[in-house]
């Protein structure tokens, strides 16, 4: 179990710093997201696809960060609000990836990647993917064991 425990909260951690860096930031220095790789660029999404990754950066910023944080913080605490907000984070962290590699590969003339971004969304995507679902398992596993059924 200590294990698996550091893996859900180390993973937790790059997970936020990476959120942070490319969603928080790209609110307010979009380009700059774009020259560290971790947006793209009007050239390749378009205005629309640009105003989606904000939009996403926003929601990541204001719901899925906080729950993140506290999640984190809060299993570390052994509390059982940290399991509560881990738990609410992961099923986001399952969901968003899905999201974003079905629209890069469902319409390849409106989102115009390079076949390197295309190969690396299609490993790391479903990677974050399966993060968020074996997190979820693991904390089921986790409270199952503590008699929180």
């Amino acid at each position: 179990m200590k294990f698996g425990f550091w893996i859900l909260i180390t993973t937790g951690i790059l997970l936020s710093i990476l959120l942070l860096t490319g969603q928080t930031l790209a609110l307010f220095e979009y380009d700059l997201t774009v020259a560290m790789g971790l947006q793209e660029s009007e050239s390749e999404v378009g205005k629309v696809g640009i105003a989606y990754a904000k939009g996403f950066g926003f929601g990541d910023t204001v719901i899925y960060l906080p729950l993140l944080f506290v999640g984190i913080f809060g299993l570390l605490k052994h509390k059982k609000w940290g399991f509560y907000t881990m738990f609410g984070a992961l099923a986001i962290t399952a969901y968003w990836p899905l999201v974003c590699l079905f629209a890069v590969l469902s319409d390849r003339v409106a989102i115009t990647l390079t076949p390197e971004k295309y190969l690396s969304y299609s490993i790391l995507l479903p990677s974050i993917t399966i993060y968020g679902v074996w997190g979820m398992w693991f904390l089921y596993r986790l409270g199952r064991k503590a008699g929180d059924n």
